[in-house]
């Protein structure tokens, strides 16, 4: 019997309550505060690297003391205290905030009426909104064996009344890293579009992510709405992308060199590392930057939030493959359809395009455990499935069943592990498998990476590029730094980016998505 693949386990999830943090006499969250009475002390934070620059990452503290009748008390205050956003008043306690530049009052409004579409600082998000009863509920994230309910809560994302930058004196400039994704010139254009409508006339494009700020041979590229006015109807990224970069000393050096105080970057875990890299070192060089992350991540692996732009656009389009394949099979006689999604670390697209579909047998993704062969393995499955349906259709992701393959150690730009091609290999050894029983099998094999990651996005992942987009300006002239913008419980919110990074958000094997895959697939447990 082959190996069992790789899996995060299922076991009922508890969060962990204190993590690093010097001694805290009064806790200020841009309104919060707590009383000196609660000091809490805390271990030095560790260094994580990764993609080639240092993010840091706080460290995981030791088990929580349920016998201190005020841990609940604690976790809250430790709570607030990883999740304060970065402000430029941290470094410069006397920057004077100025009234905001960015109105939609319309000319018809009367003149002495205040316009209300500000967002007031200490507006806060509920990040977990079940209460779950019992860590053996299904998808359960208790605190505590007993489960208490523990409000959480984070910054509420808009425009404030008050910003710290002024806009005749800000350029601003945009990169897009990582992979191709649908919605990055949706979320270029957002950003030109509110940064014009704040009054700032100097705007730039990086061209091919950090790749722009040390190669001679490429140009800043301005921006500016008329540049910018139709790009969102063609996929791609209008500055291109990359991976990998300088150090973060010589990008800082450059944004100062070529005065740029406003930052925003596009891409994923790595690349999010890299801009609070550079967001902690223009601190410790008392610059004032904004440096405000857009997750962008095909995969839907970032943590914390509903989804990522590209997402639904990636399952949405994935529709035409699976269906491809299910068409292919079915014509044929014993026909088998095999279809490679993405989702390195995280199943989510395979998982909620099996689900919208409706036309997969068996899905299989990096967080749930399988067997090839044996009595319960895939092909045996396979082998049942011909016998009383005829054909089959197989949507694996392509960081599924990795230990299957032949190890490597090659690395991409970004630092991430080449992955060998779980779906050819699945291919090959159903064609072998069936050979050996003496059963005629029809076998096809799709992967459409490259053509859903260069779509344009859909009206769904276009709305969430919009407001994602917005939000990051006024994150930005809100004076916050070392942020990321999302959306939480559907409704947006600002992040401090260690918090999102920590490690790839992944499908809970015993959550009710999951549950719900596997009812419409009728697969059973490959083990």
């Amino acid at each position: 019997m082959d190996s069992i693949s790789h899996s995060a386990t299922a076991a009922p999830k508890f969060t962990s309550l204190l993590r690093t943090k010097p001694s805290l006499h009064c806790h200020r969250s841009h309104g919060f505060s707590f009383p000196n009475s609660r000091v809490l002390r805390f271990r030095s934070s560790r260094i994580r690297k990764r993609s080639g620059v240092f993010a840091k990452i706080r460290k995981q503290s030791p088990a929580i003391d349920f016998s201190d009748p005020d841990w609940k008390i604690k976790y809250q205050m430790d709570f607030q205290w990883r999740f304060n956003i970065p402000h430029i008043t941290d470094i410069f306690p006397d920057a004077a905030p100025i009234p905001s530049t960015f109105c939609l009052k319309m000319s018809g409004y009367p003149s002495d009426e205040e316009w209300h579409g500000y967002i007031n600082n200490n507006d806060r998000v509920l990040l977990k909104v079940i209460h779950f009863s019992s860590p053996t509920s299904a998808g359960a994230e208790c605190i505590d064996p007993d489960c208490t309910w523990v409000e959480q809560w984070v910054h509420r994302a808009g425009p404030r009344e008050k910003i710290y930058f002024k806009p005749e004196e800000v350029k601003a400039a945009i990169v897009t890293c990582g992979g191709l994704c649908p919605g990055l010139n949706d979320v270029i254009r957002q950003i030109v579009i509110t940064l014009e409508i704040y009054g700032v006339k100097k705007i730039v494009g990086i061209p091919f992510c950090y790749r722009g700020f040390s190669d001679n041979d490429l140009s800043e590229m301005p921006l500016s709405r008329k540049v910018v006015q139709n790009i969102h109807l063609s996929g791609g990224s209008l500055l291109g992308v990359s991976r990998g970069g300088p150090s973060v000393s010589d990008m800082v050096d450059r944004m100062e060199e070529n005065g740029i105080n406003m930052l925003f970057v596009f891409g994923g875990n790595g690349t999010h590392a890299g801009a609070n890299a550079i967001h902690n070192e223009c601190r410790k060089r008392r610059l004032k930057v904004a440096v405000v992350g857009v997750p962008k991540t095909i995969d839907n692996d970032i943590l914390l939030m509903d989804k990522t732009f590209g997402f639904d656009t990636a399952v949405e389009e994935a529709q035409r493959a699976i269906n491809s394949a299910y068409i292919e099979a079915h014509s044929a006689y014993h026909g088998i359809g095999v279809v490679k999604l993405m989702g390195r670390s995280s199943g989510f697209i395979a998982m909620h395009a099996a689900l919208a579909s409706g036309q997969i047998d068996i899905c299989l993704i990096p967080e749930v455990p399988f067997h090839l062969h044996g009595p319960h393995g895939v092909l045996r499955h396979l082998k049942y499935l011909i016998e009383t349906k005829g054909s089959a259709v197989v949507c694996v992701a392509e960081g599924a069943g990795q230990n299957f393959l032949e190890k490597t150690i090659a690395t991409d730009a970004s630092g991430n592990i080449v992955l060998g091609d779980i779906g050819v290999h699945i291919q090959q050894e159903t064609k072998k498998y069936f050979k050996e029983i003496g059963v005629h099998v029809d076998v096809k094999y799709i992967d459409p990476t490259y053509m859903i990651r260069a779509c344009r996005a859909n009206a769904s992942d276009g709305i969430l590029c919009t407001v994602l987009g917005q939000n990051a300006v006024h994150g930005a002239f809100g004076g916050y730094s070392g942020i990321t913008v999302g959306i939480c419980n559907t409704h947006y919110v600002y992040f401090p980016i260690p918090e999102v990074i920590s490690h790839p958000r992944a499908v809970d094997p015993n959550s009710r998505m999951w549950h719900r895959c596997l009812t419409s697939t009728g697969q059973p447990d490959f083990i």
